[in-house]
């Protein structure tokens, strides 16, 4: 049958059957994202569980604890990229993942950068843009959800911008910390952390068009299903 696709089975009429009839595969791939169970989501699951351990690390005494809190901070940066990547290759893309990752990121960013703020390890300038830009971000969330719009997805700046803050923060650590090399890692956190905030400001500015255009797109479909049909 012309466009049916290959491998497709066929009723006796010539159309496809299962997964290859019209709207199976949409189908299919929705169930998919429906999914809880998988590895990305555990991944998630396993940095926020790891806040407190990094933050007791922070509580030890005479900062016994910082270069361990920093390599901690560090692998859970290693894990938001492994997540996304095994997401994308090995068809794991979960709607949970969706909202529950970048949620997961912010918390986690803003909690280290608070604590490091709180032990004088980072300055209190560079964590309140951090805060602002993060407001910003939640708000204009916020505003879409009580719009009944679409949620707009993490853009890749987004995500670069949150990964230069992952590194730049256990950085930070280690050049506090009694560490060997804490001169070279600091100035190597103020390298990540200038490009993580440039990336995450444009990223924000970049949600603005997208955001209005999910709005807007919220409104004509609010619009369809309230109009009286014509006959």
């Amino acid at each position: 049958m012309p466009g049916a696709p290959f491998g497709a089975e066929l009723t006796p009429t010539g159309r496809a059957k299962g997964p290859y009839a019209r709207g199976g595969m949409s189908a299919t791939r929705r169930e998919g994202e429906d999914r809880v169970a998988t590895v990305p989501n555990a991944l998630t699951l396993l940095r926020l569980a790891c806040l407190p351990v990094f933050v007791v690390l922070l509580l030890q005494q005479d900062r016994q604890g910082w270069l361990a809190a920093a390599c901690l901070l560090a692998a859970l940066g290693v894990t938001d990229g492994l997540d996304g990547y095994i997401a994308r290759h090995f068809d794991q893309v979960s709607s949970l993942g969706k909202l529950a990752d970048p949620l997961v990121d912010r918390v986690l960013v803003l909690t280290a950068a608070i604590a490091a703020v709180a032990m004088g390890a980072v300055p209190i300038w560079l964590v309140a843009i951090v805060l602002t830009r993060e407001a910003v971000v939640l708000a204009g969330a916020g505003a879409l959800a009580l719009a009944g719009a679409r949620r707009v997805d993490v853009s890749w700046a987004g995500k670069a911008g949150t990964f230069g803050m992952m590194v730049a923060l256990p950085l930070f650590l280690l050049g506090h910390a009694p560490f060997r090399w804490h001169d070279a890692a600091e100035t190597a956190a103020w390298v990540a952390a200038g490009w993580g905030l440039a990336l995450g400001w444009f990223a924000a500015v970049g949600y603005l068009p997208r955001a209005r255009a999910a709005r807007v797109a919220a409104r004509e479909q609010q619009g369809l299903v309230t109009s009286p049909r014509r006959g």
